[in-house]
């Protein structure tokens, strides 16, 4: 099949492709704005395959978005493309509010305009799949998981953002007949990460003598999943799923946030040992905890496995060993996006005042 994936150069977006182009027969065009936390680098293992195409494009330009489709005929549209980040969000939401839910209005007018041109047999294979994320439900309590009927109660502007997303995506299935599917998966973890998120930011910190920075006491909980296996997943929606389903996808790995940091100083004390003998557990240091921070998500992924077959296949302890191997002998892609971009450093906190409300007590 033809696959566009939008957002191909991020982690996860990247992650898709490398697996689709190694493992499958199909086609691909990675359409990417290749904003701060695009890296083509991610795709040298695949870029000069000739079933591999890629296009520089904001998913809010609809002349460049109709331009893409229409000379790809896609059949399967993934949309990845999103600015992903909490802390951002809280410092500027309008760019998740355009390119999270912008840009989604603007793919899916592009992809129906395309889809309503198909004769009967493409317009029924054909698949527009929106990647989405748990945090749009909400924050769940010490008990309870995140299934696909739970209701919408995002928290931050990001997930906010991407909740509207969903639904704009759902809307355009049942006002307008679009064949779509919504897949919401946990914290992704796994080889070229972004180092602003928590994984890969406390692997680099420690290996610089930084102290690790963990928000609140630690006690914030996540389900983990490595995106190997995130994207073996969107492979069987988007090939086997049901159009108008939704599909949950989780590792089955919940942990606290402060036992994820011990857990990477134990791996780190046996990987890469500090020079002077002691662990790096000692550079673990507390800090002010992020605004409105959830406190559990976990995803009860039932549904994906009993009617697509689908499981994970690495535990927390085998993925997060792969992550801190491949990040010690991959410095070489990290390091310039510290130095270019101070990727390292801590935001979320800082937030400007709103004009509108700045007189009131």
């Amino acid at each position: 099949m033809r696959i566009l994936v939008t957002g191909g150069a991020g982690f996860i977006g990247s992650a898709l492709v490398r697996h689709l182009i190694r493992n499958t027969a199909h086609e691909v065009l990675n359409l990417d704005a290749l904003t701060y936390a695009g890296t083509l680098s991610a795709l040298a293992p695949v870029a000069d395959d000739p079933r591999y195409r890629f296009v520089r494009a904001d998913v809010r330009d609809a002349v460049a978005v109709t331009r893409a489709i229409r000379e790809f005929r896609p059949q399967v549209i993934t949309h990845l493309a999103a600015e992903s980040h909490v802390d951002r969000s809280l410092d500027g939401p309008a760019a998740f509010v355009e390119t999270n839910v912008v840009g989604t209005f603007q793919m899916l007018n592009a992809a129906r305009a395309y889809w309503q041109g198909l004769d009967p047999a493409e317009q029924a294979a054909f698949r527009f799949h929106h990647i989405s994320t748990d945090e749009v439900f909400g924050s769940l309590g010490e008990t309870g998981l995140f299934t696909e009927t739970t209701p919408y109660d995002p928290r931050s502007p990001y997930s906010a953002s991407k909740a509207a997303s969903d639904h704009l995506v759902s809307a355009w299935g049942h006002s307008y007949g679009l064949p779509v599917i919504v897949t919401n998966c946990s914290n992704n973890y796994g080889p070229y990460h972004f180092p602003e998120k928590m994984i890969p930011l406390m692997i680099v910190k420690a290996l610089a003598g930084e102290s690790l920075p963990v928000y609140g006491r630690g006690e914030n909980v996540r389900d983990w999943l490595f995106v190997e296996d995130h994207v073996r997943a969107l492979q069987a929606v988007f090939e086997r799923g049901e159009p108008g389903r939704r599909y949950n996808i989780g590792g089955h790995a919940e942990r606290r946030n402060i036992d994820v940091v011990h857990m990477l100083c134990t791996l780190l004390d046996r990987l890469h040992p500090r020079p002077d003998g002691a662990s790096y557990a000692g550079q673990i240091g507390f800090v002010a905890d992020r605004p409105g921070h959830d406190l559990r998500y976990a995803i009860d992924a039932t549904r994906i496995r009993d009617e697509l077959g689908w499981v994970p296949q690495e535990s927390f302890e085998s993925g997060l060993e792969k992550t801190v191997r491949w990040y010690l002998a991959n410095e070489d892609w990290w390091r310039p996006l510290i130095a270019q971009g101070g990727a390292d450093q801590r935001r979320g906190l800082g937030l400007s005042p709103n004009p509108f409300f700045s007189g009131l007590g």
